[in-house]
């Protein structure tokens, strides 16, 4: 297949606060006015979330999930997905995000995979055979009666590279690296085996790079809105509908801080402070992952994505 034959997808992509749910839907609503449908011959685009924690429903506030008055009329699709009682896996999103991925080309439209987490996106792009191993109870019991240093330990004797890519605090994603090297006695592929897969789509990767002080401003602004809006009685809720202690904490970041927020072991303070330092090296480590890619066009503007977009359409 030539690449001229294959369907166009755009992929925006960038650390968290960087604005990409905002420049998805201004693409979206650019490539589906009257002008761009005459010119290049699409009915408009939709966007796919590609994030590791929107897919769950309830999770609204912490993960940042974008409101029906932002979405400005753009169908978003990966969203609400999931009950956070339950793992949600890389094999699942990718044959989600492929079934919706279809679905919008069959209605002649252009797919936006818009998202911060790179293997959910590589995973949607890529001819990637990802291990698709079912869960090991038996070994999960003995896995998380141990501590996450010393799961963090273990794996980066086991596959060091997954280990430099990991979140070292994250239970859940240690236990589950673990299970899947014990039961395919081999380290997990690395993000550098998708990119040397193939693809059946045309990709445009555009990339938001912000300056650092600009990044770090936009996540102390953002963490105080969402406290403003709730965030602390959301993961009370969360609480109150089953979602145990224990899964809060895995599901990283604002929910861990939080819950242990609610659990008296943090001050409200506290809690703040080190919530936006461990979001912050979080954003530091999107950032490693995404600059192995030179195929990423990066951009401080919309004025110069709307540019790429235009390019990669016309060309």
């Amino acid at each position: 297949m030539s690449i001229a034959s294959k369907p166009k997808i755009i992929a925006i992509v960038g650390p968290t606060a960087s604005g990409k749910s905002t420049l998805a839907v201004r693409i979206a609503l650019r490539l589906g006015s009257k002008r761009a449908k005459k010119r290049f011959g699409i009915n408009g685009a939709e966007v796919v979330s590609a994030d590791s924690r929107q897919v769950y429903r309830g999770m609204d506030i912490g993960t940042g999930k974008i409101t029906k008055k932002e979405m400005r009329g753009i169908p978003h699709h990966l969203l609400d997905v999931a009950s956070p009682k339950k793992n949600f896996t890389v094999v699942d999103f990718q044959r989600l995000a492929r079934r919706a991925i279809k679905k919008i080309f069959a209605k002649g439209k252009i797919p936006i995979l818009c998202g911060g987490t790179g293997f959910y996106i590589d995973a949607a792009l890529y001819d990637y055979a990802l291990p698709n191993v079912k869960a090991n109870s038996r070994l999960r019991r003995v896995l998380e009666k141990q501590s996450a240093e010393a799961l963090f330990i273990k794996l980066q004797k086991l596959d060091p590279e997954r280990a430099a890519r990991i979140d070292c605090h994250n239970k859940r994603r240690l236990v589950r690296a673990l299970e899947i090297i014990a039961a395919t006695k081999k380290p997990i592929p690395s993000p550098e085996d998708a990119l040397r897969k193939t693809s059946g789509y045309e990709i445009l990767k555009i990339g938001i790079a912000l300056p650092p002080q600009t990044l770090k401003a936009n996540i102390h602004k953002r963490l105080l809105v969402r406290m403003r809006h709730g965030m602390i009685a959301e993961a009370g809720r969360l609480r109150k509908n089953g979602v145990s202690s224990k899964r809060l904490d895995d599901l990283g970041l604002e929910y861990r801080f939080v819950n242990r927020y609610l659990e008296g072991l943090l001050t409200r303070e506290r809690m703040i402070v080190e919530l936006e330092k461990a979001i912050w090296h979080y954003a530091k480590r999107q950032m490693t992952w995404f600059r192995r890619d030179a195929a990423i066009r990066w951009t401080k503007n919309e004025i110069r994505a709307l540019s790429s977009v235009k390019l990669f359409l016309t060309s």
